[in-house]
């Protein structure tokens, strides 16, 4: 502090307070307007009124008030104290204009350091008393736009609580206290700044907030992490991470950033630029490293399956936040924020586009050749439509990937291809057409599959349980919306077609073996042959596909009826008419066990041959 020489009227040498402009309002500060016969006197008697207070909170006085709070212990003398603070300022700015004697100024500027570390000394201890109750939660709660943040700056008690009434009859203990605390805090910050003195009040509020914000985000779990720390870590680690990450986020942005920048705004409401500076310090750091972990994510290399889901579940939540960020980081000093997160989420949707266009290669490279026992469902067919079927959970984030990222694979379906398209909503249809080109991609492999079995019936078969999975699949998952009727329609038809063939192929020796019509006048031997042909036929049919798998209930329950409804009619009229005939010996299936037999099918069951028959009869 520069040392006044009371010998001199030169005052150009002279800190006054707040002269020019407000540091943190940018207008020109009103000074006090005496009458010309009194000015002097009244100058004088405020420098002494404001002597008489300021001196009796001196923090470096012996006296008790060293270390009450002021503005805790008696509301209304805090009050006087900014406002003697205010016209002591006045009072300064007058005696410079009229060149008055140095020591009076002297005086004045004493008192005026005085005042401000006892602000200082407040500012502080207002935020650390109410550290708890000016947390961003409470904060965005009592700042509400029904009025309840125009309180005045200093206001007493009762008037607050007044105030706060007008605000709503339900406002809590923590909301009134920290309305409170944030009214006192407003009104020495603009004191303060007003006073030439707001770089050390902007100081103590970053240096303060800043650790609450960063307390907060640790709170949350958000870590500050390294590229190769994250390629170091295990699926099970990572995934933790990002679900972790995931549930911090939304808070973080709606209430910790979003209370702070409240806080801050309503603090330092006289002057933008030192607010936006101010919010920009304090959320910089934390907020540029919890908007840089998605893109962390997106740039590691693990190959778990699971690893596209995390990413579009945080595209969806940067995409959703996205309003919010650029709603609270809104100027240009917070704009490496608002880019960070913007970068994050062009990389995650570029690894998403990326591991859809590998997945698609990868069922296309399926070099599998071993058939799939009995017929049943291909371990390719279960694990991509598993993957396909927990896509289309997320069809509204993969159309917004897919509307910038398009892949240069998909063919153009015909619009009947899906449904009415009234049916499949417009911001869907790059997921509809995506996930209907994969499951067609699957459907050719399962076609190029089905030639690896030598039997012709048990191909159809295979095509027939694996078509039947995947409508199961899509009937059972959100498929079925982004698809659509027609899409299931028209492949459970084709599901029909491959059991028709292969109940064409497969029992069409077995159907020809019996007459088309039953007469009385058929020879003895001819009804030998017919038994005879017609028990090694079913025999062979049985034995071949008692191992034969249809794990669709209805599909195989289908399949049953249709073949009993075509055999066992004419065999039972055919048996009831020509068994008395034949010796007992060429009977061995009477109409009953027909039908037992039949029941016995696609269910996998594995019997020996030599188990499989006693005395050249069927067994079961």
């Amino acid at each position: 502090m520069v040392l006044f020489q009371t010998s001199s009227n030169n005052t150009s040498h002279l800190n006054i307070p707040g002269k020019g402009l407000s540091p943190l309002s940018k207008t020109p500060i009103s000074t006090f307007s005496f009458p010309s016969s009194s000015a002097a006197s009244m100058a004088e008697q405020s420098i002494r009124d404001a002597e008489s207070i300021i001196t009796k909170w001196d923090v470096n006085s012996s006296s008790l008030t060293r270390v009450t709070p002021l503005f805790h212990h008696n509301r209304k003398e805090a009050k006087e104290y900014l406002k003697c603070v205010m016209e002591l300022r006045g009072s300064m700015h007058f005696l410079v204009s009229q060149n008055s004697s140095p020591h009076k100024l002297v005086l004045a500027q004493n008192l005026m350091q005085i005042a401000m570390k006892r602000l200082e000394k407040e500012f502080y201890q207002i935020l650390s008393s109410n550290r708890e109750r000016l947390d961003p939660e409470s904060v965005s709660t009592s700042l509400s736009s029904d009025g309840s943040a125009s309180f005045q700056c200093g206001d007493d008690e009762e008037e607050v609580d007044d105030q706060l009434k007008t605000a709503g009859e339900s406002i809590s203990e923590v909301e009134r206290v920290s309305a409170l605390a944030m009214a006192d805090l407003k009104a020495i910050a603009e004191c303060m700044s007003s006073s030439g003195y707001g770089k050390e009040c902007v100081k103590i509020y970053k240096l303060f907030r800043k650790s609450i914000v960063d307390r907060g985000l640790y709170l949350l779990g958000i870590e500050k992490f390294k590229s190769s720390q994250i390629n170091k870590m295990n699926w099970e680690s990572l995934d933790h991470t990002i679900k972790n990450w995931l549930n911090a986020a939304k808070i973080a942005v709606k209430s910790l950033f979003n209370g702070e920048k409240i806080l801050c705004d309503h603090v330092f409401s006289a002057s933008q630029t030192i607010r936006d500076a101010c919010f920009a310090e304090i959320t910089m750091e934390g907020a540029k490293n919890l908007f840089k972990f998605p893109e962390l994510i997106a740039q590691n290399k693990n190959s778990q399956p699971e690893r596209i889901f995390r990413l579009l579940e945080l595209h969806g939540a940067i995409s959703e936040l996205r309003p919010d960020i650029e709603s609270i980081f809104n100027v240009e000093l917070t704009s490496a924020i608002k880019f960070q997160a913007l970068s994050s989420l062009q990389k995650v949707s570029n690894s998403v586009s990326t591991l859809l266009t590998n997945f698609g290669s990868s069922i296309r490279k399926d070099s599998s050749k071993t058939p799939v026992s009995g017929g049943g469902i291909h371990p390719l067919t279960q694990s991509a439509m598993s993957y396909i079927s927990s896509l289309s959970d997320y069809d509204q984030i993969l159309s917004d990937i897919l509307s910038v990222h398009p892949s240069v694979e998909n063919p153009r379906f015909p619009e009947s291809y899906f449904n009415d398209p009234t049916i499949v909503e417009a911001p869907k249809q790059a997921a509809s057409v995506h996930l209907a080109w994969l499951i067609l991609v699957l459907l050719c492999k399962i076609d190029s599959k089905a030639q690896l079995y030598k039997d012709l019936s048990l191909s159809y078969l295979f095509l027939a349980n694996n078509l039947q999975f995947i409508v199961n699949q899509v009937q059972t998952s959100n498929l079925q919306h982004l698809l659509g009727h027609q899409w299931l329609s028209k492949h459970t038809q084709k599901i029909k077609q491959y059991a028709l063939s292969y109940e064409s192929v497969a029992w069409n020796r077995v159907f020809k073996s019996l007459p088309e019509r039953t007469t009385a006048e058929v020879s003895h031997e001819a009804v030998k042959d017919c038994f005879k042909r017609f028990n090694a036929a079913f025999e062979e049919v049985y034995m071949k596909q008692i191992s034969w798998s249809v794990p669709d209930g209805k599909l195989r329950d289908e399949l049953k009826v249709s073949i009993a409804g075509k055999l066992v009619p004419v065999y039972k009229e055919f048996y009831e008419t020509y068994a008395t005939m034949s010796n007992g010996g060429l009977v061995r299936i009477s109409p009953d066990d027909l039908g037992n037999y039949l029941s016995d099918l696609f269910h996998g069951t594995r019997i020996s041959s030599s188990s499989s028959r006693s005395n050249g009869c069927l067994v079961r």
